[in-house]
Parts: structure tokens; sequence; C-alpha cells
């Protein structure tokens, strides 16, 4: 009998994405010999995972959704390799499950998330069935968990790109709809920030600098620098916070205008957005 080291349990759970207990076991009853191994865990799924480990998976779906009482939000993104797979039914309902997962237990990441069980196996040990049933690399690549007052999801282009907002009021009918607005206006124009304090410090100290820049190259003096530079920052502002830009169903508002028009007080506090 062979000693099994750390680094093979290791490196056969890179190779094939089974848990470490299982990969110990597999070489343990292989005596070592790692291609028996990979045999012995969940053949064809391993062996795909495998033999596709270096292919580029850039396909899939993103699945947001809240709970019932909408105070908490995942968006989870589940790659495969072709826009064929990424449109099947099966596959989507598989991504849909692992939200419903995730909703569930609230796990803090992704690793977490596919450690948990899922009708009696890790979810990882799905994903690679998953893989020898489909015959693509197939994983979750992104994982986001939101918890507020009152969060409204949104699945934008065929499930190419999802999004999750925090409102401050507690949810209704009103907000509900108003928050999908803010929604499709993050995912329509991918704000910065919420508002102009979201944004970070070394953002705004490189816009600052590139609009200096493009005022002296105008010839402008150097005593109105700083004004006109600090006025391209507005500029920045209303086109990259979410707040201040301009409503895309109604030029009049902005979105903040727009929430608190649809509900006195209604803003959104922070949001989340996962796009292919």
């Amino acid at each position: 009998m062979s000693t099994i080291s750390a680094a093979d349990v290791n490196k056969l759970r890179q190779m094939t994405g089974a848990g470490m207990m299982d990969c110990k076991k597999a070489l343990t009853e292989t005596n070592g010999d790692m291609d028996a191994a990979v045999d012995f865990l969940r053949k064809k799924g391993a062996k795909v995972s495998a033999a596709r480990a270096d292919r580029d998976a850039k396909e899939g779906a993103i699945i947001a959704k809240t709970s019932a009482d909408r105070k908490l939000g995942v968006i989870i993104q589940l790659s495969c390799e072709t826009d064929f797979v990424a449109k099947n039914e099966d596959f989507v309902k598989f991504a849909h499950s692992i939200a419903d997962l995730a909703l569930a237990h609230k796990p803090a990441s992704a690793d977490a998330l596919k450690a948990l069980d899922m009708g009696g196996l890790p979810l990882s040990e799905r994903l690679i069935e998953q893989v020898g049933k489909i015959g693509e690399k197939i994983d979750v690549v992104k994982y986001e968990i939101v918890e507020g007052t009152n969060i409204v999801a949104y699945i934008h282009a065929a499930n190419r790109l999802g999004v999750l907002v925090v409102l401050n009021n507690e949810p209704n009918d009103t907000n509900f709809i108003a928050g999908k607005d803010a929604a499709m206006q993050v995912a329509a124009l991918n704000p910065t920030a919420v508002d102009k304090d979201g944004v970070d410090a070394s953002v705004v100290e490189r816009e600052l600098e590139i609009a200096k820049e493009q005022v002296r190259a105008e010839g402008k003096p150097e005593n109105m620098i700083e004004k006109i530079a600090q006025g391209k920052l507005a500029k920045f502002y209303k086109e990259s916070t979410l707040l201040n830009q301009e409503f895309v169903k109604d030029s009049s508002l902005n979105v903040g205008q727009m929430l608190d028009k649809a509900e006195k007080g209604l803003t959104v506090t922070s949001f989340k957005r996962v796009s292919l």
C-alpha cells in the first residue's frame, strides 16, 4: 500500500473538481494510481472535467434572485463554453437551482456555495456530473450575496446580465416597480457607484487629473484650470453615478428624482451587477 500525499490529493482535486476526502479515498483504493483514481471518481464527469480543464468557459447563465420577503438577494454566474449550452433549458434550470440553494443557505463565498449539499452530493460534484452530461467545462465562476431592507432583482438579455438593487424603504408594489426601473438602469448604463460619495478617491483623483490635462491642452489660463476641472468632475458624477444619471425612461428626471417621485424618500443604498 503506497502512502498518499497531500500533494497527490490536491493534484487529483485540481484535475477533477472532486472533494478532498473523495480524492483521498480514490487514491487509496487505486494504490496511488492517478489515472485509475480519475476513473474511480465519477468516471465520465471527472474525466471530462480533467480533459477540459484548460478550455475557456466564456458563455453561461446569470441568475439574480431574492427571497420571498426581499431581504436577501443573490447573483450566480454558471459558466459554460458555448452559447448553445447557455441557452439550453436544463442548463438554465440548473443555474436557477444553484441560486435557490444559495438563498436557502446564505453561503459567504462561491467555494462555500459549492460545498453545500445538493440532493445528497456537494454542489461541486453536481457540477462535475453536468460536465459529464453536457461535455463542456461548467463552473460557478461568480457569486454575489446581499442583505438589506428591500432588494429587487433583474435579469437582462437572456440571462447574460444580472442586477440586485437595495432600496431603503420597506417592500411594497410601488417601490418594487421603481426598484426594477433602477435595476434596469444599472444594467443599461453600468454606473460606477450609487452616488458621488461612493466613488473611490483614486477614481476621483484620476478624473480630476485627466480633466486638468484636457483643460491645459485647450490653452485655458492656469488660474481657471481647477474650476473647469471641477465642472468636468461634476459631469462625470452625473454620467457615472446611479442616482445622478439621467433616467433612461424619462430624461427630465435623474434616477434619484425618479425614485423619490415614485415614493417619498425612496433611494438605492447599494447595488450589484454581474455580466458575461
